[in-house]
């Protein structure tokens, strides 16, 4: 029965090393905090408090752990050699920038971790798993191989759940994972259709120069998406491609859900968000079981800046019982005049299912350009499937009390970019993520953990 599934939302928690570098370009948030001081522990006690209020709300909700940091396996590899304190020395010195990079937080963000297909559009009847290879930033390229041992821990079950391969680490296919990625559908449990967004076309772009950004670049390849669904085993009928406005990229929207969120048959976007708005709509018509229902806001009603600095579509969009729909957005759309009026008087106001619109602070995420929807990737599971979970990686009263006091114990109230290079705040993050492992009982997931064994 269509009943049978539902959508959970696995959140990243917040790492210990969680700070401001300014590591991304074309993340407006990212470049203009970079170098501020950074508050580690508010920073996930904020991520814990949303899933915990979702939780409460009767949402579903699972948690998914940071990666190692720092990094020092990534500084080894590029020459910096010795004790671990010489390792973090000679790279404060000599590459502080490279230093920042293998301190990045940035796993925080889910929605970048893996592209999803739920058992119910795949012909075997199991979830398919691709972790993202996120070639397009150092910092997020030395993600996917912990990504992925903790994807397999989690949904471990071959008769369940079917894991693919990063796709290969180059600019052809450079993929971003669900953040460029979203399922509609009449229902979760009815079959859906896969819209998958690209910036940019890796072979035969040249053709399309007049429609590439000029100011930042455009991360996600066409050339990947199709690869990700051609693992998944999804048909024509199964999929619609489109592309990114490149303004839109120029404008700091680097992944498609800073500009757009769909949820069921809804699809909540700024006009600005695909190059051919009607042939993306009609095509998503044609091919889904329910009639589409687009939500279009104008840019006369809010404009792509405000769009960015309030990250209105980076909300989580979430189906209630009753049919309707609840938009959980980040404080600053409540701060943004234009945008919370959009957000009465067009989207509650207006013929669509969306009908509670709920903030949540989540500022130290913001600060590095993650609101609401970076901080979770949407797995619908069937009642079987969620059985089938490994581990303690489901949210309830008891792991959120646990988690909160670990956040406590662990993290401090205060970092610094300079305060990178401390060896002390190596050995504590691996001390709160050895703990964490055994919170979640998800076995031996990250590098030093194996290397002990």
């Amino acid at each position: 029965m269509k009943t049978d599934y539902r959508e959970v939302n696995f959140d990243g928690l917040v790492g210990p090393t969680h700070n401001y570098a300014g590591l991304a370009l074309g993340n407006v948030a990212s470049m203009s905090h970079g170098g501020l001081v950074a508050n580690p522990r508010e920073a996930a006690l904020q991520g814990l408090a949303k899933m915990k209020a979702l939780m409460e709300a009767g949402y579903p909700q699972g948690v998914l752990p940071p990666q190692q940091r720092p990094d020092l396996g990534a500084l080894r590899a590029l020459g910096f050699a010795g004790s671990d304190e010489r390792v973090l020395a000679r790279a404060a010195g000599e590459a502080p920038q490279i230093l920042r990079a293998v301190c990045s937080a940035s796993s925080m963000w889910t929605a970048n971790a893996a592209t999803l297909t739920p058992s119910r559009d795949a012909s075997d009847r199991r979830l398919h798993v691709t972790p993202a290879n996120l070639q397009s930033s150092f910092h997020r390229f030395l993600e996917p191989a912990t990504t992925a041992r903790v994807l397999a821990a989690i949904f471990r079950d071959p008769a369940h759940f079917a894991h693919h391969p990063a796709l290969p680490a180059t600019p052809a296919f450079s993929d971003e994972g669900a953040a460029n990625h979203t399922r509609l559908c009449a229902d979760h449990g009815e079959p859906g259709v896969h819209l998958y967004v690209y910036g940019r076309q890796a072979f035969g772009w040249e053709s399309e120069a007049s429609v590439a950004p000029k100011r930042y670049p455009a991360r996600q390849t066409l050339e990947a998406s199709q690869a990700v669904a051609r693992q998944h085993g999804l048909g024509e009928l199964q999929t619609v491609f489109a592309q990114q406005h490149p303004d839109a990229i120029d404008a700091g929207v680097f992944h498609n859900d800073v500009i757009a969120v769909g949820n069921g048959p809804v699809l909540l976007y700024h006009e600005l968000a695909f190059l051919d708005e009607p042939g993306t709509l009609d095509e998503l018509r044609n091919k889904l079981t329910a009639p589409l229902i687009p939500v279009r806001v104008p840019a006369e009603a809010v404009s792509l800046a405000d769009a960015v600095s309030s990250y209105l579509f980076n909300s989580q969009l979430l189906s209630n019982p009753d049919g309707s729909m609840t938009l959980v957005v980040p404080g600053e759309c409540q701060e943004n005049e234009s945008v919370w009026r959009t957000l009465q008087d067009h989207l509650l106001a207006g013929h669509n299912p969306i009908g509670d619109v709920v903030v949540q602070d989540v500022k130290q995420s913001m600060r590095n350009g993650g609101g609401p929807a970076c901080l979770r990737l949407r797995v619908v599971l069937s009642s079987g499937e969620r059985a089938a979970l490994a581990g303690h990686a489901l949210l309830d009263d008891a792991l959120y009390a646990e988690l909160v006091a670990w956040v406590e114990r662990h993290y401090r109230d205060r970092l610094a970019p300079e305060d990178l290079a401390d060896p002390q705040l190596a050995a504590e993050s691996l001390a709160a993520l050895d703990e964490l492992s055994r919170l979640l009982e998800i076995g031996s997931v990250y590098p030093f953990q194996m290397a002990g064994a």
